[in-house]
């Protein structure tokens, strides 16, 4: 069976067991902090950075990994695998995959490396890249894992709400939700990752009304094979939706995971989320 490497990049939000569990390997994206430079959740924590950010004197800022770094990242394991799959952030929220697919390029044919635009984020990218390792461990090549992904990327759903847009906006990362802006500032808008974008999905004027809101986004899929509750300081806020879906999937089925460094710069403290991989073909 050929040994297929799997890459992501840090704001899968995967926790250390499932990286371990699946061989994933991690490139992680840059956070700026003033004249720091971090590299996600490997110089920085979550919890640090929640941490540092309400006395920030400028707003934190992101930026893409080097396509020198994931060059560095395909070389080392082109030695050791006979093809690479990475599946990264979706190309409409970072440049990420562009620095991808220069590595490659510059490598040339060494081995097969396919690159996968997830059209997603957070978990919901997570999901995708746990897909990928599952489907290596199945024997499939790197061509048909990419296939296979490219081909379900919209069964996997991500919707989250915060505490206001005024992150989201000034990083740039707003989408069609841009509209919510000046309207909807003092409400807790839902929003959801849609064909790559940030995009607005109801609106709710409490974070009662957003946890519920939450709660029936899942519970309208047809289908739930994977779940995972998502938070960046409030991991309490994570447990209670866990333990609305109980009914649905077990509660220590459910992965509950703190966003990163790079994800929390543009939602804010206190954003939740759920994250949702319907299963092939649902």
């Amino acid at each position: 069976m050929a040994r297929i490497a799997i890459v992501t990049d840090s704001t899968a939000d995967l926790n250390a067991n499932l990286r371990e569990r699946h061989e994933i390997t991690v490139v992680p994206l840059n956070l700026h902090i003033g004249d720091e430079v971090f590299r996600d959740q490997i110089d920085i924590s979550s919890d640090q950075f929640m941490e540092r950010l309400p006395t920030a004197i400028t707003p934190p800022t992101t930026s893409q990994p080097a396509s020198g770094l994931f060059e560095e990242t395909f070389r080392a394991l082109t030695a050791t695998h006979d093809a690479i799959v990475a599946v990264l952030i979706s190309s409409k929220l970072s440049g990420t995959y562009q620095s991808a697919v220069i590595a490659r390029d510059a490598i040339g044919t060494t081995v097969p490396i396919e690159i996968i635009d997830s059209l997603n984020a957070s978990l919901s990218l997570g999901f995708q890249v746990i897909r990928a390792a599952e489907l290596a461990n199945e024997g499939l090549d790197a061509e048909h894992i990419a296939s296979r992904l490219r081909g379900s990327s919209g069964e996997y759903h991500l919707a989250f709400f915060v505490d206001t847009l005024e992150y989201l906006q000034r990083g740039g990362r707003i989408g069609r939700a841009a509209a919510l802006v000046g309207s909807l500032l003092q409400l807790k808008p839902i929003l959801r990752v849609d064909e790559g974008q940030v995009v607005p999905y109801e609106r709710t004027r409490t974070r009662a009304k957003a946890f519920t809101g939450l709660e029936s986004f899942v519970r309208g899929l047809p289908r739930i094979e994977k779940l995972g509750v998502l938070y960046t300081s409030d991991p309490a806020s994570a447990l209670e939706l866990v333990e609305r879906f109980s009914d649905l999937v077990p509660p220590d089925q459910i992965i509950r995971a703190q966003m990163s460094p790079v994800i929390s710069t543009h939602v804010g403290p206190n954003a939740v989320g759920v994250a949702v991989f319907e299963g092939e073909g649902a």
